[in-house]
């Protein structure tokens, strides 16, 4: 079992990000997962800084703290030869720390380049032409890629770290498991579905399964509660709302009647390492096996010390049953 840290880039500035993530090597994790948008899930956020700058810097500034996109699209807003010079770049900045993290995106960040958000069905078909694209640009040399959605015209990535990142492919249903067994080296979900890893092994994959665990650190349970409540509500409208809406006023209205209670079902709230054990416990069951702790509670360097002396050792050593 490894265990990451998600770096919140919706919430916080670069500068203090790159200090969450030194910090969260001295608590122990194993890596950090950043989000890769343009726009925040609520104005309340306040933030999003460009992922990759903030991924070059915590290379810089650790050691041995693995990383990660959670997730990058590479079919809109980037193109994925661009993905592909990008995650060379930092898998030779981190001396092979990276992981890259693709998905096939939310119209929160993709529809501000003007272009139309395709359907789900699109977008997959998109993301296997854009995952071809970035392997055979791995391999060297010029390349060129004439695909329905996306093209290359001579085009060589010329610094290829050795060896290459890993790809990591965000799944919310079956058919985008099979698409990460197949052409991915590993899973990425947010639900404890045991079909989707099934789906991704029946696949091929044999890889990292990857899935983020919703946590909120306080000390006492309803400040972490409500700390939820404010800015990251957006977490309980689940996949097809969190894909399809345009703008964080959008979230704002779609959340409205978002309750405590609601809070509490899908987060483990509070001061209590036991609740935490739990919130984790379905994805071990459901077979995944690195588990990002997505915390969204007040005080993020608190949550880390809290992590380092009361969670870190017995998450690890959960197994299933």
């Amino acid at each position: 079992m490894r265990i990451g840290y998600k770096l919140a880039a919706e919430g916080y500035g670069p500068t203090e990000l790159v200090e969450q993530a030194v910090a969260a090597e001295r608590a122990g994790f194993d890596f950090v997962e950043i989000s890769d948008h343009f726009h925040p899930w609520l104005d309340e956020q306040g933030h999003s800084p460009f992922a990759w700058t903030v991924l070059g810097a915590i290379a810089a500034r650790t050691e041995r703290l693995e990383l990660a996109t959670g997730v990058t699209c590479p079919i809109l807003r980037y193109h994925p030869a661009i993905i592909a010079q990008a995650a060379a770049t930092l898998g030779v900045l981190s001396n092979g720390r990276f992981t890259l993290g693709l998905g096939a995106g939310e119209r929160l960040n993709e529809h501000v380049i003007g272009r139309d958000f395709p359907p789900v069905r699109i977008r997959h078909r998109m993301l296997r032409e854009a995952l071809e694209i970035i392997r055979l640009l791995w391999e060297g040399g010029y390349r060129s890629y004439d695909g329905r959605y996306l093209t290359v015209s001579e085009a060589r990535v010329f610094d290829l770290p050795d060896p290459l990142p890993p790809i990591a492919v965000a799944a919310g249903g079956p058919a985008a498991a099979r698409l990460a067994g197949e052409l991915g080296d590993g899973l990425f979900a947010t639900d404890p579905d045991a079909d989707l890893v099934a789906e991704f092994r029946s696949a091929g994959g044999t890889g990292a399964r990857y899935a983020e665990v919703g946590v909120a650190w306080a000390t006492d349970e309803r400040t972490a509660a409500e700390a939820v409540l404010e800015t990251s509500r957006w977490a309980v409208t689940g996949w097809p709302v969190m894909s399809e809406l345009p703008n964080p006023a959008n979230f704002a209205a779609a959340t409205t009647t978002v309750r405590l209670e609601d809070i509490y079902d899908n987060f483990a709230c509070g001061p209590d390492p036991k609740k935490y054990l739990a919130a984790a416990q379905p994805y071990v069951e459901a077979g995944f096996d690195h588990l990002v702790m997505q915390n969204a509670g007040p005080d993020p360097f608190g949550f880390l010390d809290f992590y380092r002396g009361e969670v870190d050792a017995p998450l690890r050593a959960l197994t299933p049953g």
